[in-house]
C-alpha cells in the first residue's frame, strides 16, 4: 500500500486560505496534512487577539478535518519561552525542521520560507493567493463621480458621490450586507494588500488599512467596531497648480519664498489633492521631493519617493530623510505631537516642508501648532497657511515675527514679540499671536468702527497728508496707530525739523503716526497701452495683454497716479478688492475710460 503524501503546513498558507482551496479542489485527497504545534499556538494567539488571520487559519483546519480523504496531524511540542523570545525566525525554523525530519513537502505562502527550506534540501511549494482587481467586489460600486464606498454589516451599500463640498450620499442597493459576505470581501482585500500592487499600511487587532493601487481601504471589526465595516476611498481627480485659480503673487511665493507651507481644511475638502499638486510642481522644477504618509495615498509622479513610518515613527523616518537631502518634503496628515515636532525639526534643518492638517478655519491651522513649538520660531516653521474649502483655495495667510505693542494696547512698555498673521492677497492684518500672562494667545485684530480712525477720521488724516503729497496713502494699523505713506523725497517735510510736524499732528489727532515711503512710487511715465477692465471674485482685473507679462506698470486714474504693479503671466494686473488701490480706483474713476496704464520697463514690445 502506497504511503500517503505528507504535507507540512505553515501559518501563512493556512491564513491566506490557499491550502483550503487546494483541499476543496480535491488536490489533497489521500494526503496527510501535518500542522506543527508551534503553528497551532500561533493561530490560537492570533485568534485570542481578535485577529481575523487566526480565526481564518483555524476554520481552514476544521473544514479540512471534515474531509474523510484528508488526515490532519498536529506534530511536535509547544514553543518554549526561549524560542518565542528568539522571534519569528526561530519558529519558522522549527516548521522547516519538522518538514525535513518527516521527509514531507512544506506548503507556504512566504517566499523567504520557501527559499530557506529549499536551501536545506526540503521540497517546498509556494501557494500565493493571486487576487486580481476584478476579484475585489468593491470595484463594481465605483464610477467616475464616486469619492468613497461605505459597506457595513446589516446596512445596504452606500457611496459618496460628487466633489469636495458638493457630494451626496446615495444608496447602491436595497439589500443589507451580511456579515459572512463582508468577511469574504475583507479577506480578499487583505490578500490583495499582500500581493502585487498592494500594501498593508496598518494592521492592528480589529483594524487593517490597505493601499491597493489608488484605492485606500479601511476594514474594521469587533472589538474595535461593533460590527464589520469596509470603507474604500478613491481619488476622483488629479490636479496641477494650474487648475487652481491662484494669483501670480501666490505662485511666485510658492516658487521662491514659501518653504514652511501648511495646507489646512476640513476632512474631504481637497487638502491632499493640493499637496499632490505642490509635490509635482516642485518636482517639475528640478527639486528633490519626498513624502511622509501613513497610509501612503498621495497621487504623485513616479520620481517622488513616498516614505511611511520607519519602525512605527516618523522621527525615525526623518533620520533617513536627512541623509537623502530633499529640497521639499510633503508631510500628509500632521496630527500627533510627535508629528509637529518632526515637522518643525525638519523645517529648522533647512528642508522645505508642506504639511497637511485638519482644521475648520485658516487660523485653526496655525492654532494646531501653538503649544507644540515655541512661539518665537513659528514664523520660521510655517510662513504660509493655505486654507482649502470645497476643493479650492479660499484664503491664504502669511506670518511674520515683529517686536511691537499688540493692537489694542497703548503703553510702549507693553511691546513684545508678536507674530502677525496677514491676509496674503490684501496684506490686511487679521490676527496677532503673542504671550499674554503665561499663555500664547491668538487675538483677532478687529475692524475699527466707522466712527473711529477707520471712518470719517481716516479721510481726515488722508486729507491732512495730501497737503504734502496728493498721492499720500493711509493704512489703519489699530485704533490708536496709523501708517502714512508718501513720496520718498517728501518724507522730511512731513516729519518736520526734529519731528515737529508729525508730533503736532499726533497731538491734534490723539494717535501714533508712522511715516514710510510710498509703495510703488511713480517713476517717469512709460509707454501707454490699451487696457480693459473686469473683475473676479476677489480682485479688479486690468488686462493689458500677455506681451507685457512680468513687466512693471503704472496705473493712473486720469492724471493721478494710483499704484505700480507687475503685470501677471496672463497679461493682467490684479488689484485685490480690499486693497487701498482698488478702493481709490472705485472712488475716483467714473468710467472705464478714466483708467490708463503705462508700461515702465525700458524694453517695450513692438
Amino acid at each position: 500500500m502506497e504511503r500517503p503524501k505528507r504535507i507540512v503546513a505553515d501559518t501563512s498558507v493556512l491564513i491566506n486560505g490557499q491550502l483550503g482551496v487546494r483541499a476543496e479542489a480535491g488536490e489533497l485527497r489521500s494526503c496527510e496534512v501535518i500542522v506543527p504545534q508551534v503553528v497551532m499556538d500561533e493561530l490560537h494567539s492570533l485568534a485570542a487577539q481578535h485577529r481575523r488571520q487566526g480565526w481564518a487559519g483555524l476554520e481552514a483546519l476544521r473544514n479540512m478535518s471534515e474531509d474523510d480523504t484528508i488526515t490532519i496531524t498536529v506534530h511536535g511540542n509547544h514553543a518554549t519561552v526561549d524560542e518565542i523570545g528568539a522571534g519569528e525566525g526561530r519558529l519558522d525554523g522549527i516548521v522547516v525542521d519538522t518538514a525535513k525530519r518527516l521527509r514531507a513537502t512544506l506548503y507556504t505562502a512566504d517566499n523567504l520560507q520557501q527559499l530557506a527550506a529549499q536551501a536545506e534540501g526540503v521540497e517546498a511549494s509556494l501557494l500565493r493567493s493571486e487576487i486580481r482587481k476584478e476579484d475585489l467586489e468593491f470595484v463594481q460600486y465605483f464610477d467616475s463621480d464616486t469619492m468613497s464606498v461605505h459597506l457595513k454589516e446589516g446596512m445596504p451599500p452606500a457611496a459618496k458621490r460628487g466633489g469636495p463640498g458638493s457630494f451626496i450620499m446615495v444608496t447602491l442597493s436595497d439589500q443589507p450586507l451580511e456579515r459572512q459576505h463582508l468577511e469574504r470581501m475583507a479577506d480578499r482585500i487583505t490578500d490583495a494588500g499582500r500581493g502585487a500592487g498592494g500594501m498593508i499600511e496598518i494592521e492592528k487587532p480589529g483594524a487593517v488599512v490597505v493601499q491597493y493601487e489608488d484605492y485606500r481601504i479601511a476594514v474594521t471589526r469587533p472589538p474595535f467596531s461593533e460590527s464589520i465595516e469596509i470603507t474604500v476611498v478613491h481619488p476622483l481627480v488629479r490636479m496641477t497648480l494650474d487648475d487652481y485659480d491662484l494669483s501670480d503673487e501666490l505662485m511666485e511665493r510658492f516658487s521662491e519664498g514659501a518653504e514652511g507651507i501648511v495646507i489646512a481644511g476640513a476632512p474631504g475638502s481637497g487638502k491632499s489633492t493640493l499637496a499632490s499638486g505642490l509635490a509635482d510642481f516642485y518636482s517639475e522644477r528640478g527639486r528633490v521631493v519626498k513624502t511622509f504618509e501613513s497610509p501612503r495615498d498621495l497621487q504623485v509622479k513616479p520620481g517622488i519617493t513616498q516614505y511611511t513610518k520607519l519602525d512605527g515613527s516618523f522621527e525615525n523616518s526623518a533620520d533617513i530623510l536627512l541623509l537623502v537631502r530633499p529640497d521639499y518634503t510633503i508631510f500628509d496628515e500632521v496630527r500627533r505631537r510627535e508629528d509637529f515636532d518632526t515637522f518643525a525639526d525638519l523645517r529648522l534643518t533647512g528642508v522645505g516642508m508642506v504639511g497637511v492638517v485638519h482644521a475648520n478655519s485658516p487660523i485653526d491651522g496655525i492654532q494646531r501648532f501653538l503649544g507644540k513649538i515655541e512661539l518665537g520660531i513659528i514664523p520660521s516653521v510655517l510662513d504660509t497657511v493655505v486654507f482649502i474649502k470645497d476643493g479650492g483655495v479660499e484664503k491664504v495667510y502669511e506670518l511674520e515675527l515683529k517686536v511691537k505693542v499688540p493692537s489694542g494696547m497703548v503703553e510702549a512698555d507693553l511691546a513684545r514679540p508678536v507674530v502677525e498673521v496677514r491676509n496674503f492677497e490684501t496684506k490686511t492684518l487679521e490676527y496677532e499671536i503673542y504671550t499674554f500672562g503665561q499663555e500664547n494667545v491668538i487675538v483677532p485684530v478687529a475692524e475699527v468702527p466707522a466712527n473711529g480712525i477707520g471712518g470719517i477720521a481716516g479721510e481726515r488724516i488722508r486729507a491732512m497728508f495730501q497737503k504734502y503729497d496728493p498721492n499720500a496713502a493711509v493704512e489703519i494699523l489699530s485704533e490708536n496707530r496709523v501708517l502714512v505713506k508718501v513720496s520718498k523725497h517728501l518724507i522730511p517735510s512731513v516729519i518736520g525739523r526734529r519731528g515737529s510736524n508729525i508730533s503736532d499732528l499726533e497731538k491734534r489727532l490723539g494717535i501714533s503716526i508712522d511715516v514710510d515711503e510710498l509703495d510703488g512710487e511713480a517713476a517717469p511715465a512709460g509707454e501707454p497701452v490699451p487696457v480693459s477692465l473686469s473683475e473676479s471674485k476677489n480682485a479688479l482685473l486690468l488686462d493689458v495683454g500677455e506681451e507685457y507679462a512680468s513687466m512693471n506698470a503704472a496705473v493712473y486714474v486720469g492724471d493721478v497716479f494710483l499704484t505700480s504693479r507687475r503685470v501677471g503671466r496672463r497679461g493682467q494686473i490684479k488689484l485685490p478688492k480690499r486693497s487701498e488701490a482698488a478702493r481709490r480706483l472705485g472712488e475716483m474713476a467714473t468710467s472705464d475710460e478714466d483708467v490708463r496704464v503705462s508700461i515702465r520697463d525700458s524694453q517695450i514690445p513692438q
